[in-house]
């Protein structure tokens, strides 16, 4: 499986993104799929995740209520809706394929990663 997540780019704080990762080669229409980020000097952490039939979806405590995620199985596409964003959204967010089939907040189950996209929110 290949990914490939686009658009990220520059906005000012309370502003909105919308990130896509599409998937290549083997569908991952049967697997759960992430969203992580890494900001500089930083751990990848956990975003959001959701399972394989689009519902779901789980969040990490910074981003719940401000950012969205879902997928279209016909494009086999998923996708992060950001709003409200803060200075702190700052970083390359990445997409990933799970091993499971359900939503997942361990690194561990994605074995599939894209090359990331960056998001850049100015205060």
């Amino acid at each position: 499986v290949q990914l490939q997540a686009y658009g990220g780019g520059l906005v000012q704080a309370g502003g909105s993104l919308r990130l896509s990762c599409a998937a290549y080669g083997r569908a991952a229409s049967n697997n759960g799929m992430g969203w992580y980020r890494q900001a500089p000097g930083q751990e990848r952490e956990f975003v959001a995740s959701i399972s394989w039939r689009g519902d779901g979806a789980i969040y990490a405590d910074s981003v719940k209520g401000r950012f969205t995620m879902s997928r279209d199985h016909a494009k086999n596409t998923v996708y992060l809706q950001m709003n409200s964003l803060r200075p702190e959204d700052t970083a390359v967010y990445y997409c990933a394929v799970s091993l499971s089939s359900t939503a997942s907040r361990l690194t561990d189950r994605y074995r599939y990663w894209g090359q990331g996209t960056l998001v850049t929110v100015s205060s």
